[in-house]
């Protein structure tokens, strides 16, 4: 849109950019032109098996099992919870986690959808790099991380992931790509912390 590139290890700010979805954007315009506080927010409830799919407005810190309440209570079958979506989401360990000021979805997966594909040795078909945005090589940032090589992690720019979980859903190997890039990220994180102290 404004035809602006973020270099490697920078931030949009850095060339006049400031990033967000529009659920942010319209509580930026709720507190600066209606003086509201982020209280709330709009969440999709959604899944295969679920009756009544929703959007609902939440406050923030409502447990998200009041949510499946509303939409018809949570399916029996259910495997798994994500807040977010299916590509960048992350797993949720219980109904009674909060609605948080980020939450902007809950996917329910059945048993069956939640199961995953067996992991296979990678077979270099290159599917992970050619649909990476950054154009990164999820590949090498992953076995890097499951090396625990993560100096070598950071100069293969690991921290421009952007976590948007293309390369694990196209991985016909099963690899847990973005899992280990998580891990990689989190690592090289703290190391980046560390210098930074002394």
């Amino acid at each position: 849109i404004i035809n602006r590139e973020v270099p490697s290890g920078k931030l949009p700010i850095e060339v006049g950019a400031v990033v967000h979805n529009v659920g942010t954007a319209f509580a930026v315009y709720e507190a600066i032109q209606k003086n509201k506080p982020l209280i709330e927010r709009v969440v999709t409830v959604t899944g295969r098996y679920l009756s009544k799919p929703s959007n609902f407005l939440a406050r923030i810190g409502t447990p998200i099992s009041d949510l499946f309440e509303k939409a018809s209570g949570l399916p029996e079958n259910t495997g798994k919870i994500i807040g977010g979506g299916p590509m960048m989401g992350k797993a949720l360990i219980s109904t009674e986690t909060p609605v948080v000021k980020g939450t902007s979805g809950i996917l329910l997966f059945s048993e069956e959808e939640a199961s995953r594909v067996p992991v296979k040795n990678c077979i270099r078909c290159g599917r992970c790099i050619k649909v990476c945005p950054m154009g990164l090589e999820p590949v090498l940032l992953a076995q890097l991380s499951e090396r625990e090589m993560y100096t070598q992690a950071e100069l293969e720019n690991v921290m421009d992931c952007i976590e948007c979980g293309s390369c694990h859903y196209t991985c016909p190997s099963g690899r847990p790509l973005l899992d280990y890039i998580r891990l990689g990220k989190s690592k090289v994180g703290q190391i980046i912390r560390n210098r930074g102290k002394k």
